[in-house]
């Protein structure tokens, strides 16, 4: 069987009907994600255990398959060869002892208006130091978000930008910055390794795919200290709960330590979810903690339950709060009310704003 050939269709067909992700397992057939709901390829036959190494060998390599067998897990990115050479990220993984693979569209680059996101974040994109956090759970579009925010710097200042990823999911060209793209794995053993070195790189941008450890995050928070722009992730839903995160995953002895950096060298926080539009597709929701001295002074004394409120009540300061995002799409006619409510961070003070 021509694997190559049944990879590029299997791409072809989830890009022509605005899928997400690919879902590949022995014993059953394939099924596609669209706008949130799984879809199950019907004209297809399962696939025999043979069948998924012969794909996997045409989306990793041999050697690297040999190496999965060993390991029984593996996160990869894909570029295919079809038309518009789309990039998928994916991971292989044994359940019952079984392959299956599940796979990622990354989206071309695009603008923060095409992507539907805030002006306000072109603003923070040219800051010349500090901490930025785009959050929230899987599959809501932060590293498009992350990937918006290197295209524009890329696109308006000659500056040096390192990323470290893994694996590498958006692919960026030098424009008038230089842009050096590491992944954990191939170019560098691990993020603290590559954080470690970042300092001897003359870099003023760096951009971390995810911050897993607290090596990571006091590498993260001191580069962004010391004189550094440094954008980063994290599997969280609000700002307080964030900033609450960061401090809980370091030991009861350091806490007061971080908590002051952050309050020193955070800029913001931006939490994000994809939202299901009536007209077809997704459509992101959004709320925006930018750090000022309120902010700052609520993180040192340990009072960030308090934060959702000044979030809530500083627009003016170009703040955003999810449930005016979620409403505002409302009244556009972007989403239902429904769904408004189901993505809420508090669906009794939407309520109040319906």
């Amino acid at each position: 069987m021509d694997y190559n050939k049944l990879v590029e269709e299997l791409i072809t067909f989830l890009v022509s009907q605005t899928g997400s992700d690919i879902h590949l397992s022995t014993g059953r057939k394939p099924s596609i994600r669209v706008a949130g709901q799984l879809l199950v390829l019907v004209n297809n036959e399962p696939f025999s255990q043979e069948g998924m190494l012969g794909i996997l060998e045409v989306l990793i390599g041999k050697e690297k398959t040999e190496v999965f067998i060993k390991n029984k897990e593996v996160d990869f990115a894909f570029t295919s060869t079809g038309n518009g050479k789309h990039r998928l990220r994916g991971n292989a993984f044994f359940q019952r002892e079984k392959m299956s693979i599940v796979m990622r569209l990354i989206p071309k680059t695009e603008t923060f208006q095409s992507l539907n996101l805030p002006e306000i974040l072109q603003d923070l994109s040219m800051k010349q130091q500090g901490f930025f956090l785009v959050v929230g759970p899987v599959g809501q579009g932060k590293s498009t978000t992350m990937s918006a925010m290197i295209n524009y710097i890329n696109q308006q200042k000659a500056t040096h930008i390192v990323t470290i990823e893994d694996p590498i999911e958006f692919v960026h060209f030098d424009e008038r910055s230089i842009i050096d793209q590491r992944e954990v794995g191939i170019d560098t053993k691990s993020f603290e390794t590559a954080l470690s070195s970042v300092f001897r790189e003359d870099v003023n941008v760096i951009m971390i795919g995810e911050m897993r450890n607290p090596e990571t995050i006091a590498a993260a928070v001191t580069a962004a200290e010391t004189g550094h722009l440094v954008i980063s992730t994290l599997h969280t839903n609000t700002a307080s709960q964030t900033i609450d995160r960061i401090i809980d995953t370091f030991p009861a002895t350091q806490q007061d330590q971080i908590r002051v950096q952050l309050a020193n060298s955070l800029l913001g926080v931006f939490s994000q979810r994809l939202i299901p539009r009536i007209s077809g597709g997704l459509i992101p929701a959004y709320a925006l903690m930018i750090n000022n001295d309120a902010i700052g002074n609520l993180i040192r004394e340990k009072r960030t339950h308090e934060i959702d409120v000044v979030i809530e009540t500083s627009s003016q300061l170009g703040m955003i709060d999810m449930n005016r995002s979620l409403l505002e799409l409302v009244r556009k006619g972007e989403i239902t009310i429904e769904s408004a409510y189901q993505y809420s961070f508090n669906p009794k003070s939407l309520e109040q704003l319906l």
